[in-house]
Order: structure tokens, then sequence, then C-alpha cells
């Protein structure tokens, strides 16, 4: 296509070819937040682009997950919403650039993205045909709106446009309606899905059941926080407690609608409601929870308070058989955890906790109720939004991790990590603190060592202990000479376990080896 210079009129095949695209970007929008709107009353998991994210990571091999863990940690979600954002960008810019009035190549492939995720939504737990509705209402709203503005967008061939005429104007003001309409639709589905649902109003109304004073935490002693700039506080605050998990969408349940259904090798099956489980007596203890996926010297690993009931009590209660060697725990989302049987009644405080650091559970770490086992990964224990509970045995069930080639039964390793000096950080010559954490949970720790540059061992002074289920903060006091160092730690546990210098990777059952960091003195 050309023009005469001067014509006042111009032919402009790359901005014809971006409208293009711009319209099946926001045809997509459009499937978005119609679906997404449209899922407050069906339910969250019908949701198109979650149920497909949600898919996507229950399909993706191990490896691909681990990847996700090691490379994200705990952005790895982000990383999975920019990517798959990415990739509707790219697929429906294409639609938007092929659609044509009598070839809709465009509206095939929002047909085809429509499929996938039709088949995702019913295909989610407890899913039925009635989560399909979202998507098929959002791809039908999204092709509508593809024929609509790429009709706008349409230049007839051999024509030229005017550069500033009415045709684009009208595009324009259409293409911002399309995409004011789409994110109004998803800020009001996001909006409703935690309104409707009652659960924020739920979770801001709930009192803490009462704690007698012999079953309340123990006070830290003083010291025990050795509060030194950028080591990691003894008792880590809510929003700042690693998060991993499978859940795309935090699963928003209310105490009214918490059921915990316990079945399978027992005398006698039982539901239990929230009025059910808080009827019994409570107790409160600070656990240290820590991730399989935490790298040596990683920061997925939290220590904070905890509400909640005796996992071994319930057991009682139910009856377990004496073959039953797994309590394999669902989620509310369908995520699966297998426990062994004997780990939860040897006496540990292994709790149905409601509450953290004296507040409702949040959200994000399972709101209403979830399970905290000292001294197991949490892949192999604790299951937030626990709903299900089936005991079985290893031999016939596997969990979620499990069948992904994760260990089966995953007692935490002893660990230490050096906070302070940062690692690759300058700092001056002279005396100078370094400082840092280790846990050993359910064993506890007896001894932390540091050296330098490969020479002696040197013993750390410990804070004093809070319990062999928590972590425990060193210190050690280093006269720093100048030019670059390189500062080892390594722990050893209260039934002597040293930690090995060999390096593991987290999976299948936790990384090994000892903590580093290379620091250049001035």
């Amino acid at each position: 296509m050309t023009a005469s210079e001067g014509s006042g009129t111009t032919t402009v095949p790359r901005r014809h070819l971006l409208s293009r695209a711009l319209s099946g970007v926001l045809a997509a929008a459009m499937v978005l937040g119609v679906g997404e709107l449209l899922s407050v009353p069906i339910g969250a998991e019908s949701s198109p682009f979650f149920a497909v994210g949600s898919t996507t990571v229950d399909r993706s091999p191990a490896w691909a997950r681990e990847f996700a863990i090691t490379t994200f940690g705990t952005g790895d979600k982000p990383a999975l919403f920019v990517g798959m954002s990415i990739l509707i960008v790219l697929l429906t810019a294409v639609a938007g650039m092929i659609e044509q009035p009598r070839r809709p190549y465009g509206s095939a492939i929002l047909l085809a993205l429509g499929i996938v995720g039709v088949y995702a939504a019913t295909h989610r737990p407890g899913a039925t045909a009635v989560h399909a509705l979202p998507t098929i209402a959002g791809v039908a709203a999204g092709i509508l709106t593809l024929r609509v503005l790429t009709a706008r967008a349409r230049v007839p061939e051999g024509a030229a446009v005017e550069v500033s005429g009415m045709p684009r104007r009208t595009f324009l003001i259409l293409a911002a309606s399309v995409a004011a309409a789409a994110a109004a639709a998803a800020a009001t589905g996001r909006y409703l899905a935690g309104t409707v649902s009652g659960a924020i109003r739920n979770r801001s109304n709930l009192t803490l059941p009462g704690v007698a004073a012999a079953d309340r935490a123990a006070p830290i002693a003083p010291g025990t926080d050795i509060a030194v700039p950028d080591v990691t506080p003894f008792i880590t605050a809510d929003d700042d407690f690693y998060r991993i998990d499978t859940a795309l969408q935090v699963p928003m349940l209310t105490t009214e609608n918490w059921r915990l259904r316990i079945h399978g090798m027992v005398d006698r099956e039982v539901t239990l409601t929230w009025d059910d489980l808080t009827a019994r007596k409570p107790i409160e203890r600070a656990v240290t929870l820590t991730c399989v996926s935490n790298e040596v010297g990683g920061h997925l690993a939290g220590n904070a308070t905890w509400i909640g009931y005796r996992i071994a009590d319930l057991l009682d209660e139910v009856g377990v058989s004496p073959t039953a060697d797994m309590l394999l725990s669902t989620s509310s989302d369908g995520f699966t955890v297998g426990t062994p049987v004997a780990v939860l009644r040897d006496g540990r405080d292994a709790i149905l906790a409601v509450a953290m650091n004296g507040r409702p559970l949040p959200f994000e770490h399972g709101y209403p109720v979830r399970q905290v086992v000292p001294g197991l990964y949490g892949f192999v224990s604790a299951t937030k939004w626990v709903v299900d509970w089936e005991l079985t045995r290893f031999d016939r069930a596997e969990a979620y991790w499990t069948r992904r080639g994760w260990a089966e039964q995953a007692p935490i390793k002893t660990a230490s990590r050096i906070d302070v000096p940062a690692a690759f950080g300058r700092i001056t010559a002279g005396p100078r603190v370094v400082a840092g954490t280790a846990w050993a949970q359910h064993r506890g720790i007896a001894r932390v060592e540091v050296r330098v540059d490969g020479g002696e061992w040197q013993t750390a002074t410990l804070a004093p202990p809070y319990s062999i289920d928590t972590w425990r903060q060193w210190t050690w006091q280093w006269d720093a000479p100048p030019g670059v160092h390189n500062l080892q730690v390594r722990a050893t546990d209260l039934d002597g376990n040293t930690q090995t210098e060999k390096r593991t990777a987290p999976i299948p059952d936790g990384a090994s080896g000892w903590h580093s960091c290379t620091v250049t003195v001035s």
C-alpha cells in the first residue's frame, strides 16, 4: 500500500496491524474479566485464569515445579501468573491479527483457549459441569469483542486511512471502553470473591479460644532473641512468614462452612464442625516450620506461636486401626499430604492450628484450620485449609508430592545459617559479630561452630534454648582482618548429629551442607 506526499492521507499497515493485535489482547481481557466475575457465585476455582493456572501446576512435571521454587522461592506464583499472561498476550495478539470477517481464524484461537479453560475448570477437585459456565460466557464475550474491534480496525484492501480521522478515533474509544469494562469485571469479581463468601468478615469477627494458663506457650526468656541487626527475629511476623503451596487462589473458607471429615481405617467415621473442634481443650506452642525446598542458607523457614488442638486426641477419638500408618490429609483445593501416624501420636505437639502469633490464621496460612507438626518438612505435615483426613497406609496411597518422586517421610535435617555479615558484603576490619540461626526441630540444637577460610572450627555462643521444636540463634565474635574471607557454619543437634559438609539438593528429602558466605574486609 502506498500514499502520495501531501495528500493528507497515508496508509498505515503497521498501525493497522497493531490495532488488530490490540483487539485480540482486549478480547482476551474480556474473557478473563467476565470469567472472573461469573466465578463468584459458582466458586473461585471456576475462574478460567486460575483454573488453567492450577491445572498447569498440578500437571507440570516435578522438575518444573522444583525449578520454579528454587528460582523464584515465594515468588513462584507471581512468576507463573506473569508467564501465563505473556503467553495469553502473544496468542491473542496473533488471534487479532489473523481474524477476518469471513475467515474467523482468530475466533478459533479464542475458542481453543476456551476449551482448555473448560477442561481445567471442570477437572478441579469437586468441580461439576456448572464450573464451565464462567469460561463459556467469557469466551462468548471475548469472541464478540474480537469481531467488533477487528471490524473497526480493519482497512479494506487498497483503501487509505486518515491519520487523524474518525475511524481511528472510533476504534480508540471503543478499545478504551472494552479495556475499562474488562478491568471493572475482573476487579469486581476479585472484590466479591472475598466478600460474598463472608470469609473476610468471618475472620475479623472471630474470637480465639481461650487457652488455660498451664497450656500457654512458655514466655520468651531474655536473650532468646539476640536482637542483632539483620538477624531473623526469633518470632517471625505473619507477613514475613514464608508461603510455599500449590494454591494459586487463596481459599476463602469460613468457620461456618469448614468441615473436617475423618474416615478410612478408623472405628468411627466422623465429620467435625468448627464448634465440634473448638469444644476441645486448646494448647499454645511455638513451633518452627521449614519447607523442604529450602536451599542451604535459605529463608524458607519461620517460627511462630500457634494455638490449636492436639491431633493425637482426635485420632484416639475415632479409633485408628493398628495397621494404619499414614494420615492422608487433603486441603480444600485438593492438595494432599501424607504424614506418618506414629509421628502424630509420639507425644510431640502436633496440632490442628486455628491461630498464629495471637491472631486468627491469615488466609494465606490456612484460615480457618491448618496442621502444624514439629520436626517434619511441610510437604509431609503442614496441610493448610485442611478439610479431610483419611487413615490409610503408605503402601496404598500417595500424596501430591510423593507421586512426583519426593520422599514419603521427611524429618527435618539439622541446619544452620549465617545472617550477618551478608554474603558478598563489605565490612571494616576489627571486632565484628557473626550471627545467625540454627534448627533441628524436635531434636534441638546443642552446638554451632564457625570457621574462617577453612581454618579451625570455633564454638559460637548460643542464645538460651526455647524448646526443641524451635530454632536457636547464635553469635560469634570475629576480629576481622583486611582481605576477602570465607565464613562457614555448621550445627550439631542434641542427638549428636553434626551437619555434613556434603551438599545435596533439597529434593527429595531436604538439602544438606554447610552454609558459607564470602565477605570483603577493608
